[in-house]
């Protein structure tokens, strides 16, 4: 649960590097990279959340 937990600030975190460089140098590369690490890490949080909810009902 801890090691979920850091992985995905650590991945929040790396986006907001990759959106702050797209602010400071305006390539567009930087900002594509930084929506690709928010969807899969989204993607990952959801997931995470839909097993520990299936957890619980079961």
């Amino acid at each position: 649960m801890l090691l979920f937990r850091w992985t995905v600030l650590l991945l929040l975190i790396a986006a907001g590097v990759c959106f702050a460089f797209y602010i400071g140098t305006g390539q567009a590369r930087y900002r594509q990279w930084g929506l690709v690490i928010l969807k899969w890490t989204v993607i990952a949080a959801l997931g995470f959340f839909a097993v520990l909810a299936l957890e619980r009902l079961l």
